[in-house]
């Protein structure tokens, strides 16, 4: 926009200055050319008014020391002074008529004479193209130089008119897209002309509106988190109040599981900006297949665990992973009849980690991820979103695919740990 501005100021300029000096050359021309001629006809009186009145050896050296080339046709035919050809515009002036007339190479001042003796004597000054022009190219060049030198001055002046008006444009922008990265204090210095000024002032007002509104969704995401703490509780003295002790220890193991991802989705959603997370992929992952294993073992499904050596850090938070590995695999739970196997891996990679849950079961209806909310096997197709959210909103990745067994197979890529900024 920059560079569109300053082009637009330069052509204004040019245009103008072009409407200006244009004619005001023409001009100079047209004034240089009638000095030119006024003096050449003072030039041709002044001859004239001694012929007649001197001989012929007189007027040849009065001629002669003229300062235009000067010829004076006499009466007799016979001709004084510069060599010229007798013209017709010569021929015109004989007859009594003083008049001026181009000819090859410049113009002809021609002045009659009328009392000479024998007829009517024609004094003839020759102004050659130099002469008539003499100083103009020197003013167009100097014209030209002005012209240039202002529409320099003009793109000077654009130029700094379009950073004034750029400037606080790029720096909306560079708010705009702090804000779409998640920096809800991001907040810009209102600047420029009025309407930049007016613009920065609604960014502001959006900004602070979208604060708003996430505050307000998240503290009733915390109270609606809360409400589940009340059934959890009396889910929790039934279990104590089971006869079988080892079923009312699964059961409350269970419960208090339940009640931690409730209060891990309180401080989730009462958490204003997300803050640098890291964990050891290896012992979250172990950790959580551990617990699944038991339901596992009552479900009669073989499963294998293949981790890389631990400690593997990655950028995701313990409580994301552990929230995004429960996912993966209560999908396998949910989806493959009982006693399918399965399978979890962990590798290193150079980016970070990989994580791959894989299978036995029928695989997914579809090649494609479902959408958020949306399953086709009758769930509500978070499962795979939490997943994929967990994985995106580190700079990390997910996709679906076909396991060896003919089964699913949902590889998860997590990055490393970003070093952080000194």
């Amino acid at each position: 926009m920059r560079r569109w501005l300053t082009l637009l100021v330069a052509a204004t300029t040019s245009l103008v200055l072009i409407a200006l000096l244009v004619p005001l050359a023409l001009l100079v021309r047209t004034v240089a050319v009638s000095g030119a001629v006024s003096e050449a006809e003072s030039e041709a009186e002044s001859v004239a008014v001694v012929v007649g009145a001197v001989d012929t050896e007189t007027l040849r050296l009065t001629a002669e020391q003229a300062e235009y080339p000067v010829t004076i046709f006499l009466p007799g035919g016979e001709v004084v002074g510069a060599p010229a050809p007798r013209s017709t515009a010569v021929e015109l002036a004989s007859r009594g008529r003083s008049v001026t007339a181009a000819a090859p190479g410049g113009r002809e001042i021609l002045v009659a004479v009328q009392g000479a003796p024998g007829g009517t004597a024609v004094v003839r000054v020759f102004l050659d193209d130099g002469r008539l022009t003499r100083g103009v190219p020197q003013v167009w060049a100097g014209l030209a130089a002005l012209g240039l030198a202002l529409v320099g001055l003009g793109v000077l002046v654009g130029d700094r008119l379009a950073r004034a008006v750029i400037r606080p444009i790029t720096a909306l922008a560079g708010v705009s897209h702090r804000l779409a990265a998640g920096d809800l204090s991001a907040r810009t210095v209102p600047d420029g002309p009025p309407e930049v000024h007016a613009v920065g002032l609604a960014l502001n007002h959006l900004a602070e509106r979208i604060t708003g509104l996430l505050a307000e969704e998240r503290e009733s995401v915390a109270d609606l988190s809360h409400r589940l703490r009340t059934p959890l509780t009396g889910l929790r003295l039934e279990a104590e109040s089971l006869a079988d002790p080892e079923e009312s220890a699964r059961i409350e193991a269970r419960v208090d599981a339940l009640e931690r991802a409730v209060t891990s989705v309180i401080t989730e959603a009462r958490r204003r900006v997300r803050e640098r997370a890291e964990c050891d992929a290896a012992a979250v992952t172990g950790a959580r297949v551990a617990f699944w294993s038991v339901l596992a073992e009552d479900q009669a499904r073989h499963f294998t665990l293949d981790l890389a050596p631990g400690p593997l850090p990655v950028g995701v938070a313990a409580d994301d992973l552990a929230a995004c590995v429960d996912a993966l695999l209560g999908n396998v739970f949910a989806h493959t009849p009982e006693g399918v196997s399965f399978s979890v891996r962990l590798e290193a990679t150079g980016g970070g980690a990989l994580l791959t849950v894989s299978d036995a079961g029928p695989g997914f209806a579809t090649p494609d991820p479902p959408r958020r909310g949306e399953s086709g096997a009758g769930s509500t197709g978070l499962g795979l979103d939490i997943a994929r959210r967990t994985a995106e909103s580190a700079g990390g990745s997910l996709s679906l695919r076909t396991s060896p067994e003919g089964g699913a197979s949902v590889v998860l890529s997590l990055p490393a740990v970003t070093p952080q900024k000194p």
